[in-house]
């Protein structure tokens, strides 16, 4: 449920990991590029932690280094834990993991709006989800950014059908 004040025709999508210092800030850094590259207008991407471990840090330096290989902007991160008025306020809530859709839920059981995001990846095998880098080796963020830019397409076609149905 929007706050009162919310830009009424502004699209929100959070995408949420564990610490808000991997996963979820690349997708939020892959999703606004392919946003822009796509004309998809309207759209905020942001970003947000299931846990309050790694609160005001920054990306991950290895999640640097692969976001910018590839392009991406990597700066101004702040990672956050995700609220509850966050989650309801959101158009859609994209999980890199199942635990964290049980995080989310349990945040906001009435809510409707949480996925997993390798859902939106016909490729990928059903609830597979992303796995967590930050423990392997760098290659792990490689995979990671793969992982996500294969979701992003089928992420977008959803925020293009929410929208439709909104108006």
């Amino acid at each position: 449920m929007r706050a009162a004040n919310d830009d009424p025709d502004l699209f929100r999508v959070v995408f949420v990991c564990w610490g808000n210092i991997c996963r979820s800030p690349i997708a939020e850094r892959v999703a606004q590029r392919a946003a822009a590259d796509a004309g998809l207008t309207n759209v905020e991407f942001t970003s947000a932690a299931t846990s309050s471990e790694e609160i005001g840090a920054p990306i991950d330096r290895r999640a640097q280094q692969v976001l910018r290989a590839s392009g991406y902007s990597f700066g101004g991160h702040s990672a956050h834990r995700i609220s509850a008025q966050e989650l309801d306020a959101a158009d859609l809530v994209v999980a890199m993991e199942d635990i964290h859709v049980s995080k989310l839920r349990a945040l906001s059981p009435d809510g409707t709006n949480v996925a997993l995001l390798t859902d939106f990846d016909p490729a990928a095998e059903r609830g597979s989800g992303v796995p967590d880098p930050w423990y392997g080796a760098d290659t792990g963020f490689e995979d990671t950014l793969t992982a996500i830019e294969a979701a992003m397409p089928g992420v977008l076609a959803r925020i293009r059908e929410l929208q439709r149905n909104a108006q």
